[in-house]
């Protein structure tokens, strides 16, 4: 996210389980491709406030974002290693982890498609 915020110039960024707070949620204003955020609904190393206010910042940016929850799902939803403990705040998911990179696939076969036209 923070590559984006730079204003690098990217067709899009997708963000897996990430931490979405920011230095400046000004910064928004400066990325130049779309985004992608894959998250745990349960995930509890990202709080709420953090969500809402990654949101209001997509949005005052005029970012032209999406943002997919996976209901059950933890922080570290798709790393195998994580275990399968989610009480413990991260573990694997494989329902998530299925759907999240289906998701990714979808979102760059939109992104790449259209930039060659």
């Amino acid at each position: 996210m923070e590559l984006a915020r730079s204003g690098a110039p990217t067709a899009g960024v997708v963000s897996f389980h990430g931490n979405l707070d920011t230095p400046n949620s000004r910064d928004a204003r400066n990325i130049q491709g779309r985004v992608l955020v894959l998250h745990g609904a349960d995930d509890p190393l990202v709080p709420d406030e953090q969500v809402l206010a990654f949101q209001q910042e997509m949005r005052r940016g005029n970012v032209d974002w999406q943002m997919v929850f996976y209901g059950g799902a933890v922080h570290s939803f798709t790393d195998a290693s994580a275990g399968n403990d989610p009480s413990r705040g991260v573990a694997y998911n494989a329902e998530a982890d299925k759907r999240s990179w289906a998701a990714m696939n979808r979102f760059f076969a939109e992104i790449f498609s259209s930039s060659e036209e």
